[in-house]
């Protein structure tokens, strides 16, 4: 059967109940090993699979590997769980496709996925390289997007200062970009922000929005006044970096008031400008765990962002457990979480807001019931596995049975 009419068949079916049929089974192809789930990308694969899980999906679960190892505790969620190493090799650095692409193929997934009729879900661009291969023809193939890849690798490049990474951010920006093409092969594409959304349905067909999975059931939040401001994120990833110096060097070095960066890998700039001022502190490489007690205590959670596509996890983990959010435009637009954050586009606005909410005691059970409301409704994990699973048509087999009684 054409996958044309599987989306027919789906699209009459879901008219008439969209209950009907959720799939029950899938491959999903992982760009790393998604356990333990530590940074953005792994933290949205992760929380998928438990939240499909929860809801009855068998999931055959593929996943490349480079440096993290293998999980066991995976397989408290996926029927089977299966490993590939990623190729380092650097002279794939010299090919026309993206180096996040080639350097993760393998023959062994390839037969293993074709070898029935269940979905495949692909995570982001990365894990896109036997997208529409022949043996898999007879597979509905869904991409699920992370962000606007050569976007993000542009803003990459712009923020690295090593000339070779720079360059390379740079390449692969420009190979990314005309790769990006390849999702007019996908059946359907899973965008993770609304802004993500709008660019690829301006190219492509069978576009959807399924926002973050992320680590949070519901919104807790300490009472009282915390007496520092927090900035968090992963420092070794240049954006980030960047970020954390606009703060130091622009909003703290004129205000007396505690700054706190927590985030593995800060830059040896970012550590030396924040030495030159007692009340800045950097805490690098801590934990989780540690991560959400900093986040819980500060006063107020600050998340400026240089790059708008995808959806920035830690903008979730500040709703979802602190006090006061001071974001940038970038950060929140398009999100439907701009009325939970104060935002600040320039320094001056950014320093306004700060003195003002500091001393600023906030209502802990009316702000967490305005938060819920708005987190409950668009970034539900449990709502977002349903909608998946309704989004991705039947096996072959079930397809065949609709068509029957049709």
């Amino acid at each position: 059967m054409l996958k044309a009419e599987q989306i027919i068949i789906f699209a009459s079916i879901s008219a008439l109940n969209s209950n009907t049929l959720p799939t029950s089974k899938l491959h999903l192809i992982s760009f790393d090993v998604p356990f333990p789930p530590d940074y953005g990308g792994v933290i949205d694969v992760f929380y998928k699979i438990k939240a499909l899980a929860a809801i009855g999906v068998k999931i055959t679960l593929h996943c490349f590997e480079y440096g993290r190892a293998e999980q066991k505790f995976l397989e408290d969620y996926c029927e089977k769980v299966f490993y590939y190493p990623r190729k380092t090799n650097k002279s794939l650095l010299l090919k026309a496709s993206p180096y996040i692409v080639i350097s993760r193929e393998s023959e062994e997934l390839l037969r293993r996925v074709a070898a029935d009729n269940d979905p495949v879900v692909m995570e982001g661009l990365h894990c896109t390289s036997y997208l529409d291969h022949p043996s898999w023809k007879h597979k509905f193939q869904i991409v699920r997007t992370h962000n606007i890849e050569h976007d993000y690798y542009k803003n990459l490049a712009n923020a690295e200062a090593r000339l070779f990474k720079r360059l390379y951010f740079q390449n692969e920006a420009v190979k990314l970009e005309k790769y990006e093409n390849v999702l007019k092969k996908a059946d359907l594409i899973l965008a993770i922000s609304e802004n993500d959304r709008l660019h690829l349905a301006k190219k492509f067909k069978n576009v959807e929005l399924i926002s973050a999975f992320h680590p949070f059931e519901k919104v807790s939040m300490n009472p009282g006044i915390g007496n520092y401001v927090l900035y968090h994120g992963n420092l070794s990833v240049g954006e980030n970096n960047q970020a954390a110096l606009f703060l130091v060097k622009n909003v703290f070095a004129e205000l007396n008031i505690p700054f706190i960066i927590a985030g593995s890998g800060p830059s040896k700039e970012l550590k030396e400008e924040a030495q030159k001022y007692s009340h800045i502190t950097i805490r690098s490489d801590v934990q989780t765990e540690e991560i959400q007690v900093l986040i819980r205590n500060a006063q107020i959670n600050i998340l400026p962002t240089f790059q708008a596509t995808g959806i920035k996890l830690k903008l979730l983990s500040a709703l979802f457990l602190g006090r006061h959010c001071i974001v940038n435009t970038p950060m929140v637009s398009n999100t439907g979480l701009e009325t939970l954050c104060t935002i600040a586009d320039s320094t001056h606005e950014i320093k306004t807001a700060i003195n003002s909410l500091m001393t600023k005691e906030i209502s802990v059970v009316e702000e967490i019931k305005k938060r819920e409301e708005i987190l409950d409704r668009d970034f539900s994990n449990r709502r977002n596995a349903e909608k998946l699973s309704h989004l991705i048509p039947y096996t072959q087999q079930e397809v065949g049975q609709v068509h029957k009684e049709l």
